[in-house]
Formats: C-alpha cells, sequence, structure tokens
C-alpha cells in the first residue's frame, strides 16, 4: 500500500529542516531500517531511516528544499500490501489498520492562483471533535482573501497541524482527521522513527529484562493520563526500552511534556503530586522585540492583505508614470433621481446607493474611450484593449483593502450593478470575497468620501491604467444660471492615469463625459436603452 512518510518531530520547537542529500531515489526498493535521506536542522545533521520495506514512488522535495515537520517527506510503495485506491485524490492517507480503519490527512489544496501560503485565522473545531462532511474546520487568510476551508468526510479529528496565526502551505497537510465508518487504531510515526533507530541497541541485560517486564504490568494496570503524549524521540526510545506506554505516564513539564525522569519515577511508582500543564510560554528575550514594556513600542509583522498590498502598491509607483487630474461633479439632480426610486427598489430587496450610479455612467463613458479600459504590458509595446468593463470599487475590510470587481458592466443595468455592489460589498467586509471576484478588473473606484476628505492622489491598480477616488458629499453655494447662489450637492473626483498610455487631455474629455452622465440622469438612461 503506497503511504506518505510524514517527517516527525526531529527535535525540540524545531519546525523544518533542509534536505540535504537523498540517499535513495524514486523506483528504489528499500527496506526497513534503511537510511532514506540526511537534513539539517539549525542545530544538528538527521538521517531518516525507512520504516517498511518497500519501493519508494515519490520523493516531495529536491535536493537543498526546505522540507516542513509533520508534512509528507516522500511516499513509498509497501511491500506486501496492495495499492490504495486513494492516491488518485489529492488527499494522502496517512495510516491503515487491517483494511478497516483510515487515518487522513487533508493536503492543502490550491485556493488561488499563484497563492503558495496562507494564515490561520481561526480553528473552527479543536482535536477530538466530531464533524460532518462540508462542515467549516477553519479560517484561513491569503494575500487576497478570507476563505473557509471545509471537511471533505465524516470523521473525528485527530490533529491540526498549525497554530492560529502560523503560516501553513499549500499542498502540505492542514489537519488529520479518523474518517467515520472505520476503526481509529492510530500509528504514531514518531514512534516507528524510534523503532527503527534503535534497533542496533545492545540487547538488555537479565536485570533491565526483569525490570521492563515489571514495569508491562505496571503499565498495563495504570490508567491512560494524556490522550496523546508529548515527548521527544529520545524519550519515546526510552520508554520503549522499558515497555512503557506513555498515555499512562504524567509529564511534568509544559504542556504535560514527558521526560526520561518522569519515565524513571512512573517504573519506580513515584508519580509527581502536580504536573504543569500551563501553556508553553514565549521566551522573554523575544516577547521583548514585540513589546517593549517602557516605551509601549509594538512591533508585529506586516503579512496577509496588508503585505500583498505594500507589494502591489510599490509595484506600481515603481513602474507607472502617474499623474492626477481633479474636477467637481454636481449630484444634485442624481440624488433627487436616487431619493425618488430608494424606496421602490428596497421594497424588491434592491439597496440602491449612489455607487451603482458611478459604476453604470462609467462603463457608458469608457465605450467612447476605450482606451481607459486597457493594459500595456511592462515593455510598453503593446496595448490591450479589453472587451468587457469589470469594475473593481475598494472596500475598506476587516483585513485589510480589497478590491472585488462587477464583471461585465456594459452588459448591466443599474439593479443589476446595485445587486452586485451590495454582494461584493457585504463579502468584502467579512474578508470572504472569491479570488475570482478579484481578478482581471479594468478600472477602479475608490471611495475615500465614505471616510473623509475631497482630494486624493489614488495610486493604479496594476495593470490598469486608471482609478478614480471619490471625495465626500458637500452641500456648497454655487451660482445656478441666473446669477443667483444656490445649494448644490458637489462632490470632488480625482483621477491617477498612466501616463504613458492616457495624457491630459483624454482623460479630461473622459470626464467630462462621466460627469454629464451623472449629472444628467435623463441622459444616462437615454444612452442606456
Amino acid at each position: 500500500m503506497a503511504k506518505d512518510f510524514i517527517l516527525p518531530d526531529i527535535g525540540e520547537g524545531i519546525v523544518e529542516c533542509e534536505v540535504v542529500e537523498w540517499l535513495v531515489a524514486e523506483g528504489d526498493k528499500v527496506t526497513e531500517d534503511q537510511p532514506i535521506c540526511d537534513v539539517m536542522t539549525d542545530k544538528a545533521l538527521v538521517q531518516i531511516p525507512a520504516v517498511h520495506d518497500g519501493v519508494i514512488t515519490k520523493l516531495y522535495y529536491a535536493k537543498g528544499d526546505i522540507a516542513l515537520v509533520h508534512a509528507p517527506l516522500f511516499a513509498m510503495d509497501v511491500a506486501g500490501e496492495a495499492s490504495a485506491e486513494q492516491q488518485s485524490t489529492p488527499n494522502e492517507t496517512v495510516t491503515t489498520s487491517n483494511n478497516s480503519e483510515q487515518l487522513e490527512d487533508f493536503i492543502l489544496p490550491d485556493i488561488g492562483e499563484g497563492i503558495v501560503e496562507c494564515e490561520i485565522v481561526e480553528w473552527l473545531v479543536s482535536e477530538g471533535d466530531v464533524i460532518e462532511e462540508d462542515q467549516a474546520v477553519c479560517d484561513v487568510m491569503t494575500d487576497k482573501a478570507l476563505v473557509q476551508i471545509p471537511a471533505k468526510y465524516t470523521g473525528t479529528v485527530v490533529k491540526l497541524y498549525y497554530a492560529k496565526g502560523e503560516v501553513a502551505q499549500v499542498h502540505s497537510p492542514l489537519f488529520q482527521m479518523s474518517i467515520a465508518g472505520t476503526n481509529s487504531a492510530k500509528v504514531d510515526v514518531s514512534d516507528a522513527l524510534v523503532k527503527a533507530q534503535t534497533k542496533a541497541v545492545e540487547p538488555k541485560s537479565a536485570v533491565s529484562e526483569q525490570a521492563a517486564c515489571a514495569t508491562s504490568g505496571t503499565a498495563q494496570q495504570a490508567k491512560q493520563v494524556n490522550q496523546k503524549a508529548v515527548a521527544s524521540p529520545a524519550v519515546r526510545r526510552k520508554a520503549r526500552e522499558l515497555d512503557v506506554d506513555l498515555t499512562t505516564v504524567p509529564g511534568s513539564g509544559k504542556n504535560g511534556r514527558i521526560y526520561k525522569e518522569d519515565i524513571e519515577r512512573f517504573v519506580k511508582g513515584e508519580v509527581p503530586n502536580s504536573i504543569d500543564t500551563s501553556p508553553l510560554q514565549v521566551n522573554s528575550d523575544v516577547a521583548k522585540t514585540a513589546t517593549n514594556t517602557t516605551s509601549n513600542t509594538r512591533v508585529e509583522p506586516i503579512k496577509g492583505i496588508k503585505a500583498a498590498m505594500a507589494k502591489q502598491m510599490v509595484a506600481s509607483v515603481s513602474t507607472i508614470p502617474h499623474f492626477t487630474f481633479c474636477d467637481e461633479i454636481d449630484l444634485t439632480a442624481l440624488i433627487a433621481l436616487r431619493s425618488e426610486l430608494k424606496e421602490q427598489y428596497k421594497q424588491q430587496g434592491v439597496k440602491l446607493t449612489m455607487m451603482p450610479f458611478f459604476i453604470k455612467a462609467l462603463s457608458l463613458a469608457m465605450k467612447e474611450f476605450s482606451v481607459l479600459n486597457s493594459k500595456v504590458n511592462d515593455d510598453c509595446t503593446e496595448l490591450t484593449y479589453f472587451a468587457d468593463h469589470n469594475i473593481g470599487m475598494a472596500v475598506d475590510s476587516k483585513i485589510g483593502l480589497l478590491v472585488p470587481n462587477i464583471k461585465q458592466c456594459q452588459l448591466k443595468s443599474i439593479v443589476d450593478v446595485a445587486n452586485e455592489v451590495t454582494r461584493l460589498t457585504d463579502a468584502a467586509r467579512e474578508g470572504r470575497v472569491t479570488p475570482d471576484d478579484l481578478k482581471a478588473g479594468t478600472i477602479s473606484i475608490s471611495n475615500i468620501g465614505a471616510i473623509g476628505g475631497t482630494i486624493a492622489t489614488p495610486i493604479i491598480n496594476k495593470p490598469e491604467v486608471a482609478i478614480v477616488a471619490l471625495g465626500k458629499l458637500q452641500h456648497l453655494p454655487r451660482f445656478d444660471e441666473q446669477g443667483q447662489v444656490v445649494s448644490k450637492a458637489i462632490m470632488q473626483v480625482s483621477w491617477s492615469g498612466d501616463h504613458r498610455v492616457i495624457d491630459g487631455g483624454t482623460i479630461a474629455r473622459f470626464n467630462n463625459l462621466w460627469k454629464s452622465y451623472l449629472e444628467n440622469p435623463a441622459k444616462m438612461m437615454m444612452t442606456m436603452s
């Protein structure tokens, strides 16, 4: 049966190692205890042995790559067992017992184009929980969106490979579960590794054998005190030598960790009065780097959406020559029209804000100025004109700035656009926009005025060629056609354009057309018909 060898704990606090040398190749026959590869941690060089006889089918890393603890290191066909049918699926079966029980790792799949890692935002289940197929297991955050990971099967959660806040790797195990309807006799890969490493240990003396037998009897009578023993490989080897079941040994270390001294006390019948199960504490020196108690200076990593935005903005301003054009728009007539229609459409479940009008007017104007709906290549030798108007709108979400876009605005009515604005705004504010909603935008609107401010210098959302920032709505005095001072609803708008393909005259004429649709809603309606 083909099995993944999951790289076990190879040292306290070690989460990754470098593959120094593969000692076998794919297709090689190997025997139990045969060295498979050398890996280097930040503390030592460790040799990883095979735990079965069989044939190597896959090496998951190349020489020099960084391998992750608790992730598959290599796969092999185990001698004497049939190939597992589940190899054809993305998830890998980790253990089986008499072809009836099944522990399976959930391999984190591709969750977006180009995404190789994500942050664990929240676990929605705990180890030991019984879960249903399609039940939400955790929320993860990529550099684009918050994604909810569901279970593929009904069963019991056995292990969560990452803690909240840690970064998980795509194509690596995220969690492990026992699938419902099967027996659940777990196989500890760390114990298997210890077994392979201790084959060469000298035979125990007669006295040791007697002690082991006595210990075995004690272990059989002892009650289980921990469901999952926390111990290093050396401690596990000590337990195996003395035939001690680690789940019956009280651990005196942090988080119930078991040390050699705990095993020795257990053998002698000396059980400590108290067990320290307090959470592991961060090293004080490390803690000081995060928070300076005297100056209240706080340092936190830039990651997720914020990191992605930082990279995107740097790429944009360093490669696109921006120029800004500002104007003001009189929205008095449009506001009156919306007020007339708002309650009518609200009864139909449509939330009619000002944004759908801005978006639809933008689409109408782009029909005459197609260069605003284009993309230039990096060498500035080709200009691609997009057929669809996929208009993005910046949303200040709880996980950072997101810019979902409404697809094919040129084919949608204002009501259709309004429904999409509501859907995407709600999703973005919860951080649950799908990758498809974030891809393929052709031009963007930033509604900075919703927070405050009148004028901005927005940064283009590369590879688009233009973006507009909407200022806050103000009631200001203006002269009417008769020269009388009247109150008007005025909004300042700020355009940024890519000066490689758009000149000032083009964006001014484009803005004038867009502005005319917003200031004269009847003209916009007639153009749509």
